[in-house]
């Protein structure tokens, strides 16, 4: 049986569903399943294109899996990525100073919701993600709510990742 996510922006009470990809990528489905739920501050993508974010503590041990990996993602992409302090500590990218970002190892679970997207960074190259899910239900609904966090701004909204059962 298929296992799957719920994805929501809590403030603006929209959500999505996912199904892992537990073929094409195994350990990195069984970790981000074991891990949930997880939530945090969201963010949009600066380099990627349509990708919104969260930034949550490791989990599951894997690190810097590569399974699945894609530096183009589509529309309804899940994609797992483990960051260094080192590789998220640059100013530029706009974290707060008080942010997660540059305080330890991170993962980013991000959800990518329109096309012509390029993992690509200015200052390290190209970015392999693990993609890991993929949005089944609901992402015309999601996709206008990300547009929304480009538009209007991210501050006090949170992305959220937990089972769906049943």
């Amino acid at each position: 049986m298929a296992r799957r996510l719920r994805i929501e922006l809590t403030r603006r009470g929209v959500s999505c569903t996912a199904r892992l990809l537990d073929e094409q990528a195994p350990r990195t489905a069984d970790a981000v399943w074991e891990a949930l739920p997880q939530s945090g501050q969201v963010y949009h993508g600066k380099y990627a294109r349509n990708e919104i974010y969260a930034l949550v503590p490791p989990f599951g041990g894997i690190g810097d899996t590569r399974e699945n990996t894609t530096v183009t993602p589509i529309p309804g992409d899940i994609c797992y990525f483990h960051f260094t302090p080192e590789q998220l500590g640059n100013p530029a990218y706009g974290y707060d100073a008080d942010s997660e970002a540059g305080t330890g190892d991170l993962v980013d679970l991000a959800l990518f919701y329109g096309r012509n997207n390029l993992l690509i960074n200015g200052d390290q190259g190209w970015i392999p993600g693990t993609v890991v899910a993929t949005v089944e239900e609901g992402l015309e609904e999601m996709a206008a709510a990300c547009a929304s966090i480009w538009m209007d701004g991210a501050r006090g909204e949170t992305l959220a990742f937990s089972r769906l059962e049943g």
